[in-house]
């Protein structure tokens, strides 16, 4: 057995989990404002006059307050000259004021109240025609505005949001290093702790306290543990599974820093590998380093999908999505989100810019039979892209 997998019990494991020792810091006011004069800038190529931000991930990249979207409105007010407003229940102002890094005008609404009412007034009182608003916005959200501004324009703001978060500026490329080091420490235990017999869920429950003790801002955000033939499902099926000699070991999982993601995959063998999964696992790193190579600014990002799948390709897999193969994108975006643009897929001529961060992972699926993972993030540089997380090495050294 590698000495980097079944090395060490639950006990020991447990001992090793500390406080992280050296922090990023958060992100600070200047930056917030530095956001929103982008988004100023933005709404105005856009050719709108407003946009109405709603309670989620952007939420928090322009004002720092992490809400989750519910049924009641709470949103920003953006304007291309003028205070910025926040929306929100009046018995949230506390909770407002806590959260907000940024300075705003509060308007405030009585449960009995339409809060979209009052957006139309706030924009009514700028002067503001056009509306645009936020993907993340719901269908309630959008029939409710509709209503209440009448003949006001609402136009989709998905260029002027994903242009603004794509780039992450040197504080939060700091916050994304650090997660995805506290995440790569949790996978290795997770991996020193596997021996034949344990079940998924232990391993999942052990994840979560892992990232907690580690000081991630909710323990894991989620967690994948699949064995043997359940590998070859990517985000893998209901039930516990009990790990037995010979199968493939795959765990997806991240944890959130000041609401910054990580998300990274290892597969590993336990045990002596066969002739097809030592293939497999040696096609999905060549697969994986490949789409590394061809990421530089000004490529695509469909050209990077399509650098992984020629390897596939070349080795009788695909093509395209055919199974065996690779079924999905071979990366995603991440930060506040931990799916989030740039998608690196087919039809995606977004180019590549620097400061973009996105994952690298494509899989390879041989249904019936096994699956082979290797996922990892980098950030894209001047010359070409940095990894956050060195990648495996082997079948049996899932860690640099």
């Amino acid at each position: 057995m590698s000495p980097q997998i079944a090395h060490l019990s639950i006990t020991e494991a447990q001992a090793r989990l500390k406080p992280w020792p050296t922090r990023a810091p958060a992100i600070q006011t200047d930056e917030y404002l530095r956001r929103i004069e982008r988004a100023r800038r933005g709404l105005r190529a856009l050719g709108a006059e407003a946009l109405l931000i709603t309670a989620g991930a952007s939420l928090r990249y322009f004002t720092g307050i992490g809400w989750g979207a519910s049924e009641r409105l709470v949103a920003l007010l953006l304007t291309t000259q003028g205070d910025l407003v926040l929306i929100a229940p009046s018995f949230e102002k506390g909770s407002l004021d806590a959260a907000c890094k940024i300075p705003a005008q509060r308007c405030l609404w009585d449960e009995h109240e339409n809060p979209y009412v009052l957006v139309a007034r706030q924009m009514a009182c700028r002067n503001a025609r056009t509306l645009a608003l936020d993907p993340e916005a719901t269908v309630r959200v959008h029939t409710k505005l509709s209503a209440a501004l009448g003949a006001t324009r609402i136009t989709d703001a998905t260029h002027l949001i994903d242009g603004c978060r794509m780039r992450k500026s040197p504080a939060e490329l700091a916050l994304m290093q650090q997660v995805c080091d506290m995440t790569l420490e949790v996978q290795r235990l997770a991996a020193g702790i596997v021996h034949e017999g344990i079940g998924s869920n232990e391993l999942v429950r052990f994840i979560d306290e892992a990232h907690r003790a580690l000081g991630a801002d909710n323990g894991s955000t989620f967690c994948i543990v699949q064995f043997g033939q359940a590998t070859s499902f990517p985000h893998g099926v209901p039930g516990v599974q009990h790990l037995r000699e010979g199968e493939l070991v795959l765990i997806d999982t991240g944890c959130s820093v000041e609401g910054y993601n990580s998300d990274i995959t290892r597969s590993y063998v336990f045990g002596k590998a066969s002739d097809a999964q030592q293939r497999i696992w040696n096609l999905e790193q060549a697969t994986q380093q490949a789409a590394f190579k061809a990421i530089r600014p000004g490529v695509s990002c469909e050209s990077v999908d399509t650098a992984a799948r020629r390897v596939l390709e070349a080795h009788g897999l695909g093509p395209d999505y055919r199974l065996p193969g690779l079924p999905h994108r071979t990366g995603h975006g991440c930060g506040l989100a931990i799916h989030e643009a740039p998608y690196l897929v087919r039809g995606n001529r977004q180019d590549l810019v620097t400061g973009m961060c996105c994952s690298n992972e494509p899989m390879i699926v041989v249904p019936g039979q096994f699956g082979v993972r290797l996922e990892d993030h980098f950030h894209v540089t001047e010359d070409g892209a940095q990894w956050f997380t060195p990648p495996s090495v082997a079948i049996d050294q899932p860690f640099a």
